[in-house]
């Protein structure tokens, strides 16, 4: 219940009248956004501790990291925007850069935290606008696709759905495997109550499949609440030693190129939602960039991936959330989550795959808004697509794409309507391939 000196003090740090909302409004927004997108508190450690990470630390990680980045949100940029580590780089992370490159996870831990300084500094030399809308929305929107068909083939593997065949390289799994129906079962549940608009269904899904599991005998329970785990297994052990080979010069822009799209997309998409933007454009939008970028930089000291905006906020927004108080009470609810990690510990991997597959279904979505109708621009999207799945790597999937683009465009007498920075976006993949190989 707030007195009359917090309800003073909330009104100066959000401007709650202003905004036509109230804190109770507020803080049933932050619960509902935070319902939305806390699977990624037991999602994000199952995908980074393959790469040889410790589960406990890189669990407290992206709980401390999705606190920082809600808070510098709501108290700096006042926005009832949400961030966590994100999807999709998260997947970059561990099965492209760790697990396909080899490249140990303290050196991609100071990808990241490299990338985050880039983007504090051109956030504020407005270079981060400049590059967004220099990049054709076919791109943009078929990196989007590109990523989910990525994360759906990491959900069907994990799911034991889709298992590898050295005639076809891939077939389906053993549908008779308890696990594999208990997948397919959990993605159901969620198809099913995101229908009917039942907040929360990813985590509810998650917990429901985890239950059967154990009921079952097919999992271990390790209980609810226990104490925080240690963290310093991940705490600064970023790794710069060679960082700045070429390969890995190729990993810091995929971080940076894919998180540019995702988070300035979220961003103006949300804000949209929520009434808050004026003659097109967003408000205090270097704050808002700098809570992102300052989550990035934090979220890699900790011991996580890139933290970005997350787009379950519109879940929040819809729900009456106006200000950075809804986005200060999902950090509030993240930071309680620290002592649930007994809980995270208990799901097993096929209980998130619906989620990731889910999530897969959200972001393949803005496929249908590319002109497929013009050749030029549909096959270098095409390519984008396809190849981050079939070669099992992001970074691959937009080379291809902005070669194909350039090339493609080049060819068909198009080439002035090429933007510069793409030129110089496909010399730079030609030069890695040529110089470096795949």
């Amino acid at each position: 219940m707030t007195t009359p000196n917090s309800t003073g003090l909330l009104e100066k740090l959000f401007k709650l009248s202003e905004n036509k909302t109230t804190f109770r409004t507020e803080v049933l927004a932050g619960v509902t956004t935070f319902l939305t997108m806390c699977y990624i508190i037991i999602v994000n450690p199952i995908i980074l501790s393959e790469t040889g990470m410790d589960y406990g630390a890189v669990f407290v990680a992206t709980c401390l990291a999705a606190a920082i980045g809600c808070l510098v949100m709501g108290l700096i940029a006042n926005y009832p925007i949400a961030l966590a580590p994100g999807m999709g780089l998260n997947a970059y992370f561990t099965y492209s850069v760790c697990l396909g490159m080899g490249v140990p996870w303290q050196t991609a831990l100071a990808a990241v935290f490299v990338s985050g300084i880039v983007f504090i500094v051109i956030s504020f030399l407005k270079v981060r606008e400049a590059i967004v809308n220099a990049i054709p929305m076919s791109l943009k929107l078929a990196i989007g696709g590109g990523i989910g068909l990525f994360l759906a083939l990491i959900a069907l593997k994990n799911a034991g759905l889709v298992v590898g065949n050295p005639v076809t390289l891939v077939a389906l799994g053993d549908l008779k495997d308890p696990k594999a129906l208990l997948a397919l079962l959990g993605f159901l549940m969620i198809i099913v109550m995101h229908h009917f608009k039942i907040r929360g269904a990813i985590i509810i899904s998650i917990l429901a499949i985890t239950v059967l599991a154990t009921l079952m005998g097919l999992n271990e329970f390790k209980g609810i609440v226990g104490a925080i785990p240690d963290i310093s297994p991940t705490f600064m052990q970023m790794d710069f030693e060679g960082l700045f080979s070429a390969s890995l010069i190729g990993v810091i822009f995929v971080f940076f190129l894919v998180d540019l799209f995702d988070s300035t997309g979220t961003l103006v998409g949300v804000s949209h939602r929520a009434g808050l933007l004026k003659d097109g454009k967003l408000p205090r939008l270097k704050k808002a960039l700098f809570a992102d970028s300052s989550a990035i930089v934090a979220g890699a000291a900790l011991g996580t991936s890139s933290t970005t905006p997350y787009i379950e906020s519109a879940s929040g927004v819809a729900a009456g959330g106006r200000t950075g108080l809804t986005a200060v009470m999902v950090a509030v609810l993240f930071l309680a989550c620290l002592f649930l990690s007994p809980l995270a510990m208990s799901v097993p991997g096929f209980a998130t795959a619906p989620a990731l597959l889910f999530v897969a279904v959200l972001m393949i979505q803005g496929i249908v808004h590319i002109e497929w109708d013009d050749i030029t621009e549909a096959v270098p999207a095409f390519l984008t697509i396809i190849f981050m799945p079939f070669a099992y790597s992001i970074a691959d999937g937009i080379a291809m794409g902005f070669i194909s683009y350039a090339l493609v465009k080049l060819l068909t007498g198009k080439a002035k309507t090429v933007p510069y920075m793409v030129w110089i976006i496909a010399v730079l993949w030609v030069f890695k391939f040529v110089a470096f190989g795949g």
